[in-house]
């Protein structure tokens, strides 16, 4: 549901549910984090564009 491998954190041994909840915490999602970072490619590419610089790839 979070983006994340199956078991990424209920398979490790030995970890309870409230240390599980804690490794999750506030964590960003893989699949939010990389459309922020796509959405803020787009703009800084979009904003050199009229600059006549270039954005690192």
């Amino acid at each position: 549901m979070m983006g994340l491998p199956a078991g990424h954190v209920t398979a490790v041994p030995g970890l309870s549910r409230t240390a599980q909840l804690k490794a999750l915490g506030n964590g960003v999602l893989p699949d939010q984090a990389a459309a922020a970072l796509r959405l803020l490619l787009d703009r800084a590419e979009a904003d050199d564009a009229g600059s006549g610089l270039e954005v690192a790839a």
